[in-house]
């Protein structure tokens, strides 16, 4: 049976480029099955953004296999992107997206990618923000 997976991420810089971290937090229904802060070295925070959709998606297909991800994520440009309704022109961002298109064709090829306001996101921004205050 195929799981509806809840993915909410987030990544940020402080600086950009700079340090940077993701946040992810998974569920399954109204369970929370995983979450993840992780400092990812220095970046931008695009990459930051894209890398926290790609690892979760990652976890995704070691631990769980075939799902529909329903990701929420406050980055406008990355929904928007990942959507298909603008187009990836920055080539490092263009290598993560191509990533991120292979493991959601593995994994059943049903994906969604929503933009949701930071108030909306929270956990996942805390994440970020736990993992760079405890990195820097």
């Amino acid at each position: 049976m195929t799981k509806n997976l809840k993915i909410f991420t987030d990544g940020g810089s402080r600086g950009n480029p700079g340090p940077a971290a993701i946040g992810i937090l998974i569920e399954d229904g109204d369970k929370e099955i995983f979450w993840l802060g992780k400092y990812i070295g220095e970046t931008t925070n695009n990459v930051a953004e894209y890398t926290a959709v790609f690892e979760a998606l990652k976890y995704v297909k070691e631990n769980i296999g075939t799902a529909k991800c329903d990701f929420f994520l406050d980055s406008e440009l990355i929904a928007k992107q990942m959507s298909g309704e603008y187009k990836v022109k920055d080539a490092k961002l263009k290598e993560i997206f191509y990533k991120i298109r292979e493991l959601v064709i593995e994994l059943g090829g049903e994906a969604t990618f929503t933009h949701v306001y930071r108030h909306e996101n929270k956990i996942a921004d805390r994440l970020v923000n736990e993992a760079l205050d405890n990195k820097c």
